[in-house]
């Protein structure tokens, strides 16, 4: 099998989630039971759009969505999180 490609449909995005925060702010190990899910993560492919919805993100953006949005596949041991644009609570920008 070759290199795979994702190309989202619609106004789907595909996302590359974030790593969980292993340490506080003060120093202590968060064990991988107490781990928050992560709610950010970096655009990797955007969809066409639809008549009704352009599309507003691009790859690259860095994102923040609900904690349980998205479906999440995995390909080649990457997991990533498929889903619609408005599931997407905002855009990161760093000044």
């Amino acid at each position: 099998m070759g290199k795979v490609t994702l190309k989202p449909l619609a106004d789907r995005v595909i996302i590359e989630p974030m790593a969980a925060e292993t340490k506080t702010a003060s120093g202590l190990y968060i064990p991988d039971t107490a781990q928050e899910k992560p709610q950010k993560g970096k655009i990797i492919a955007v969809g066409e759009g639809t008549k009704d919805e352009e599309m507003k993100v691009k790859e690259g953006d860095l994102v923040l969505y609900g904690k349980y949005a998205g479906t999440e596949v995995s390909i080649d041991n990457v997991k990533y999180l498929i889903m619609r644009q408005s599931d997407i609570l905002a855009i990161i920008e760093e000044k």
